[in-house]
Order: C-alpha cells, then structure tokens, then sequence
C-alpha cells in the first residue's frame, strides 16, 4: 500500500478508509496475505504440481484431503519464504544480479541442456521462475548468514563437556567400515534425488548406466560427485553416497554378497557391481576404524563434536528466528480460513493436480 503524505486532519478518514480496505475479502484466487504482499493460488499450484509430478507415474493420485494437506504445506513454506524475504530486503542482503548469474551457471554446469530442461519441465518452472528461486534462496541464507550463523559458538569447554559426558559414545567396540554407495535400479524410483534427477526404469538401461559409471571411475572421476549426480539413493545421494560408519555385526545382517563386497576393500578402494535382489551397487571404502576408545585429542573426535553441538544451536536459534519473524508480521491464510469453514470440503482447491 503507498504510503501517503496526507495533511492532519484527515488522518483519521484515511484510517477509516484503510481498515475498510483490509477488511473487504480478497480476490478468490488469493490464497494467503503476508502483511502486503498475496500469495495466490497460481503460485501454490506450481510448486505442488512440481511435486507431483516427480512421483512415480503408478502412485495413487491424491485424495482431496491429501492433496489440500499438501497445499497447506505449500502455502505455509511460500508463507514463511516472504517473511524472511521482506526482512532480507529491509536490511539491505537481497541477493545481487551476478550472485544469481554465479549460482544459475554453477547449478546448471552439473547437466547438459538436455537434462536442465528437462528438469525445468518436471519441476513445472520456467528459466525466470528457476533464476527466482535461486535468488531468493540465496537472499535467505544472507539474512540466516547474519541473524543465525554468525551468533552460534562451540567453545572448547562445551567440547570437553560434551566428551566426557558422552564418553561412551566414542568407545568403538568393533571394526566399523565408513561406506559409500551409488545405487542403480531396474524400475522407475518414486523419489529420485540426484543431481542430474537420473534413474534407470529398465533392466537394459540400469546395466548400460552401470558400465558408464565404471568407466568413469576407472578414469579416475571422483565418486562423490558420481554418486551425488547419479545414484538414485534418495538418502545418500545427496551426501555422495556416504553412508558413514557401519559397524562389522550390521554387515551380518545385509546381504551376503554385499558383506562379502565390504570386506574385500582396503580404505580408498572401489568394488566392481555388486549385484542384489532389486539393485545394484558400486561401493567405496571411505575409511576403516579399528575397535577401541577414542580420546578428546584425536581431531577426528574433536570435529564431530564441534559440529553436533554447532547443529544443535543452529536448530534452536533457526527455529527462535523463524518464530519471532512470524510472530511480527501479518499474515492470513484464507485458504487455511476456508478449508475450517468447509469442514475440510473443498475440492475447488485441489482440482489441479500435475498433468
């Protein structure tokens, strides 16, 4: 709403005229009001539809209810994106044009043309709504950078603290294997979360994708970077396909040939395909850790608790700052509104699922 410079004594007829304002219902495809800004339903759509349409084909289509379940955590999400955005604007941390520019070239380098525009069409975005999301990602991680990261500390106190009272928990009892993974499937998966968004649907394609990933490591690529762009793990792929530490007695309950696989490895070593009931694996030994107590001085130990304790305030503190943010805006959900008003029937908001 423009602010207005308005003489005294009319102030109050404009007060008037303003609060009427707010209270005249929205246009029916506002979907929810943060403090000026509409969110419309057009906008919730486009990131469900995106959703949906990453599933598997076979999956069910959502009931009414689990559809506008769904849309409410759209909303709710968009909701809390706008706040932060509107807070980041204020204190001057919006991303600039070549921060986005940097960003679009380094996420777009992982696929060729092909594969960003197919992931574009899945996801339902179009090249500005991609550019959009990237910058306000980057906007958000400003203001988090700021309001979150930059007030958490782990002391050397906190470290010693946090060992000795978990002492236990550094006692290795016996071998344990750090393990990583690229999983590839015959079937088309209902979750793919690798970078280049690739799955095999097929026995032909799964073995065709497998020799060129082996080809690949045998060239010496890094299978980190393998693993986060093709393994159709929905877990590990994101991590590389490290799984972290396995201790020997897990390995017992796993398949044989994989147990068998594991074994076989020195720290550093790839497997060839290890083949299972309904998938394979390429697997790398990260590193193997021999049975024993771990002692405070070990950097090893050191790091993993500084970075526990470094996420547990990192929680905390997030969900403090979001809470406050929301607390100090003005938001209202009229699709939450209608939806209670309803009984929870209503079908016109979940007549658009993905095409």
């Amino acid at each position: 709403m423009k602010r207005l410079v308005i003489a005294f004594g009319i102030v109050a007829a404009a007060g008037f005229a303003q609060g009427c304002k707010r209270d005249t219902p929205p246009a029916p495809d506002v979907w929810a009001v943060v403090n000026n800004h509409e969110i419309k339903r057009g906008e919730v759509d486009k990131y469900y539809n995106g959703q949906i349409a990453q599933q598997n084909a076979a999956a069910p289509k959502p009931s009414v209810e689990e559809a506008l379940s769904l849309k409410l955590s759209v909303l709710d999400e968009l909701v809390t994106n706008e706040i932060l955005t509107e807070l980041a604007q204020k204190e001057g941390l919006v991303a600039t044009d070549g921060e986005v520019e940097d960003k679009f070239t380094e996420s777009k380098s992982a696929f060729t043309e092909d594969e960003f525009q197919r992931q574009l069409k899945d996801r339902q975005l179009t090249l500005d709504d991609y550019k959009q999301e990237i910058r306000r990602t980057l906007t958000i991680q400003k203001l988090l950078n700021r309001e979150v990261e930059s007030k958490i500390t782990v002391t050397d106190q906190e470290i010693s603290d946090y060992f000795n009272q978990n002492r236990a928990q550094f006692n290795v009892s016996e071998t344990q294997y750090r393990i990583g993974q690229i999983v590839v499937t015959p079937r088309k998966d209902a979750q793919i979360r690798n970078r280049k968004n690739d799955d095999a649907t097929n026995e032909a394609e799964a073995r065709r994708k497998l020799a060129a990933l082996m080809e690949k490591l045998n060239a010496g690529e890094d299978f980190a970077n393998l693993a986060a762009d093709y393994s159709e793990d929905p877990t590990t792929a994101a991590t590389g396909g490290d799984n972290g530490y396995i201790p020997e007695s897990a390995l017992d309950r796993t398949d044989p040939a994989l147990k068998k696989a594991v074994l076989a490895l020195k720290p550093g070593q790839v497997s060839g395909v290890v083949t299972l009931k309904d998938a394979y694996y390429i697997l790398k030994l990260l590193a193997r850790e021999a049975p024993g107590q771990r002692d405070l001085s070990e950097p090893q130990v050191q790091q993993t608790i500084r970075d526990a304790l470094r996420q547990r305030k990192k929680q905390l503190l997030q969900a403090a700052f979001f809470s406050v943010a929301r607390q100090n805006a003005k938001i209202t959900n009229y699709l939450a509104q209608q939806i209670l008003e309803s009984g929870g029937k209503l079908p016109a908001a979940a007549e658009n699922p993905a095409k």
